[in-house]
This record gives structure tokens, sequence and C-alpha cells, in this order.
């Protein structure tokens, strides 16, 4: 079945000048003139991705966004506004969360760029529903295609944090979970541009935050698709802090759930041991080293104690990061 659009706006033109961006893409799209048939629409098929505008006669876009989330939760919802301000921001996250709001007017390739992520977000919720471990692997390798400085970072972080957990003698279903949660930690990542994960310099301050979301989306991902629990945990925590000033939350210590905590040294390790477009890789041991440097800091100090006990033996795994 074709990935489904839903465009409601009032002005016939931008329903016309948004078609015409996907013309020649396969995609089925609906148009509506109104928020009422805009949401009958939605009720009678399946639609992967709706996009709303904000100033419509009859329903707001906020109220057409609450409804919309309640009748189909999986479609991905974008709103389309000409008068962006702070606060219909925050009451469209909270009320109809949002995956996006797109300004008027807009850039095409932008624009187009957001419906394409849009769409991934809707078949990533779609396929990690099912469960299946080749599925979840897949997945995570596809997201890491948006940056080739990370291909194979989500395999080998869930190698390094089962053996964390290994070393703690942790039950196997949480070892599973932490598997699961090692390759998609960084699945949030399908809502940050290639642009930007790609950039060989220093990040933005604009930049850098739309990064740090990548925790919360990825957590909304895996929430959606009903993940386990722990795979959550390991998706929204992964980049707090032992000692409090990490993010998204500002979780410290044990309070931050201690699959996240494994897979935070795991991540921190392999980072380090693989090659970044802005520098080289450092030796295994040397990262060891730095691992102990900001243990009871960055890291949980009875995890990286763990890890460095496994890794520091004679057989210990070497796994070979992307060169």
């Amino acid at each position: 079945m074709n990935d489904t659009l839903l465009l409601i706006d009032d002005e016939p033109h931008i329903l016309s000048a948004i078609k015409r961006i996907f013309a020649e893409e396969g995609l089925r799209i609906f148009t509506a003139s109104g928020a009422k048939d805009g949401l009958e629409i939605l009720a009678r098929e399946e639609i992967s991705v709706m996009v709303t505008d904000n100033m419509m006669p009859g329903m707001s876009g906020l109220e057409v966004l609450h409804r919309a989330r309640l009748i189909s939760p999986d479609t991905v919802r974008i709103m389309l506004t000409g008068h962006a301000n702070l606060d219909t921001a925050v009451a469209a996250i909270n009320v109809g969360e949002v995956f996006r709001f797109v300004l008027k007017p807009w850039d095409n390739e932008a624009f187009a760029a957001t419906i394409h992520e849009a769409l991934q977000r809707y078949s990533v919720i779609k396929q990690l529903r099912s469960g299946d471990e080749a599925v979840m692997l897949s997945i995570a390798q596809t997201i890491e295609l948006k940056d080739p400085y990370t291909r194979g970072h989500c395999d080998r972080v869930a190698e390094y944090a089962l053996i964390i957990g290994n070393e703690l003698g942790l039950p196997a279903q949480t070892l599973a979970d932490i598997k699961y949660g090692g390759w998609l930690h960084d699945c949030g990542k399908i809502g940050v541009s290639e642009f930007v994960l790609r950039s060989p310099s220093s990040l933005s301050q604009d930049e850098y935050s739309l990064v740090k979301n990548h925790c919360l989306w990825g957590a909304e991902v895996a929430r959606l698709a009903h993940l386990p629990e722990r795979v959550i945990n390991i998706i929204l925590y992964h980049h707090e802090r032992y000692d409090g000033n990490g993010y998204p939350t500002g979780l410290k210590g044990e309070t931050i759930p201690i699959e996240a905590r494994i897979v935070s040294v795991a991540d921190a390790y392999d980072a380090m041991t693989s090659e970044r477009s802005y520098r080289k890789a450092f030796p295994p041991d040397e990262v060891l080293n730095i691992l102990s440097s900001v243990s009871g800091t960055q890291l949980d100090p009875a995890l990286v104690t763990a890890f460095k006990s496994r890794m520091s033996q004679e057989n210990a795994p070497r796994l070979v990061a992307a060169r």
C-alpha cells in the first residue's frame, strides 16, 4: 500500500501547490478544504501523514490536531502556519503532539524533506510494532545511513552494553531489552536532517538543540510502537549524566534507569573508538582511561568498572568501527 498524505487547508491554491511538490512520488494524496471534511477522511482512510493549516474557519488547527490524535494516533501530524509563535508551538506540541511546523511561504525542498522524514517515522512505528528482532536491527541500520560516520554504531553499542549486562549477571529478558535499546537508542534521529547530522563543523545552538531532541522523538516512536519500558528508557535517557547535568530531563545517579546507564557507557566507548568527520578514532586503551576519568560525573562508576574489567581481559571482544 502506498504512503498516504492528507492536506487540510481552506485555500485551494495552497492545496494545489503542495500536491505539485509530490506529483511524481507515488503518494496517495487526499485534500480537504475544511476541518470537518479532513477529519472524516482521516477516520475513513489509513493516513500516514497529515498537514493542517492553523487558521481555518469553523475549527482551529489546534482543535484539528487534537481530534486527529484521538482518531488516528499513528498518523504523523504537521502544522502549516503563517503566524508561528511560541504559544502556538507549545499548544500544538501539548495538544496535538505535532511532529513539525511548516511556515508559509515554504521552501519546496525543505517541505519535501519534512514530509519524507514524517513518512519514515510512520513506517518505523508500524514496523517496530511487529517486535521482530531483524526488523529492529534493520531500522537501526537504515537510520544510520543518514550519517555515514555512524555505520555499525548501533550494533556495536548493543554488543558493548551486553558485555556490561552479562558482567552484572542481569536476567535474560533484561539483556534482550538492552540489546534492542542499544540498536534503537538513536532512532529519534529520523527527525534530524542529514545536513545537521553530517555537519563537519561545530553545530549552532539551534542545531544542537535539534539533535538533543532525538531522545524525546525516539522515545515517542518507541511508545507508539508499544516497545518494552526498558527499551523506551534507553532511548529517552541514554544522554543523561550520572551527575545530573545530562539531557533531556537532568536525572541523576541511580534515578537514571540502569539500562540507560549501561548504554551510556557503551555509547561513549564506541563514539570515541570510532572515526568522526571532525577527528580520528582514539585507541581502545586510551578510551578506557577516559571512561575512568569521567566515572562518577558523566558515567556510573560501577558500570565503568564492570566494562573495564571485561575489556581488559586477554580475550576481550574488539569490534571493528567504521573508518
